[in-house]
């Protein structure tokens, strides 16, 4: 069929994407013959105050020019709490106290941690790097330390469970929802819900996930093989992903209705 086609190509392109990510994202802790070495204290010189010899930040232990932003950055600024110094967990969480303004990421989640390597993302492709700050994710010879390396480590595992979740998402599109104080909900498919573009409807069902305390409502295939049947598994029913155990009809809604109410 050629929804099968559709979203084969579709998942092969998103985890090429990933497995390019993950490679650039590998070559930024790879040894440069052109980087300097800071000490903290000497990092905190750099905040961009009358006499300071510049305007930097750190981020993961990498060190950014960012002078050119001065206006996001320097004294007064709503970011100057991050100049001088390395503050990846702020980048995160928002707490730009003196408390928050650290660099422990050890508590981050995956998705947090998705967060940071966006930001880091964005300082390699817009600020000048300039070198490093030894400490938490550098040593005094430049080299990584293992807090880097779990660090990284996280990132690559996010983009893993990103990939996974994207193809769930294919699979079991969410469904369009809307609340009635007169008729409680409405759950309906078309070709776009939940964000995702395919050439079916299909039917809502309820999904359980494994640790999840509530069901959440997908759009179901309902014709042509499961999207799990191997290839050495020709034969199938013809209703699509409908027999998945995961899955619950919705009480009072025809098994192959495009639209449920669950009534008040």
């Amino acid at each position: 069929m050629l929804s099968l086609g559709r979203r084969g190509l579709w998942l092969g392109l998103a985890a090429a994407a990933a497995a390019a990510m993950a490679a650039r994202l590998m070559g930024w802790w790879s040894p440069r013959a052109d980087f300097r070495l800071f000490i903290p204290e000497e990092l905190a010189r750099y905040r961009g105050r009358p006499g300071d010899p510049g305007l930097y930040l750190a981020l993961l232990g990498r060190v950014y020019d960012v002078s050119s932003g001065r206006r996001h950055y320097e004294p007064g600024a709503h970011y100057s709490g991050f100049a001088g110094r390395d503050a990846s967990r702020a980048f995160v969480t928002g707490d730009y106290s003196e408390g928050g303004l650290v660099d422990d990421v050890s508590d981050l989640s995956f998705s947090e941690m998705l967060t940071l390597q966006s930001w880091l993302s964005f300082y390699e492709k817009n600020y000048e790097f300039i070198g490093r700050v030894t400490g938490r994710f550098y040593g005094e010879d430049g080299l990584p330390t293992p807090e880097l390396t779990q660090a990284e480590a996280m990132i690559t595992k996010g983009l893993e469970a990103n990939k996974q979740e994207l193809k769930e998402k294919q699979k079991f599109p969410p469904c369009n929802a809307e609340w009635s104080s007169t008729r409680g909900s409405r759950f309906w498919c078309s070709q776009r819900s939940g964000g995702v573009s395919r050439d079916w409807i299909g039917v809502p069902r309820k999904l359980f996930k494994p640790g999840a305390k509530e069901p959440h409502c997908v759009c179901v295939r309902t014709t042509g093989p499961p999207s799990d049947q191997t290839p050495d598994n020709p034969t199938h029913r013809n209703r699509g992903d409908l027999d998945h155990p995961n899955l619950e009809e919705y009480t009072g809604c025809p098994p192959l209705a495009v639209t449920c109410y669950v009534p008040l």
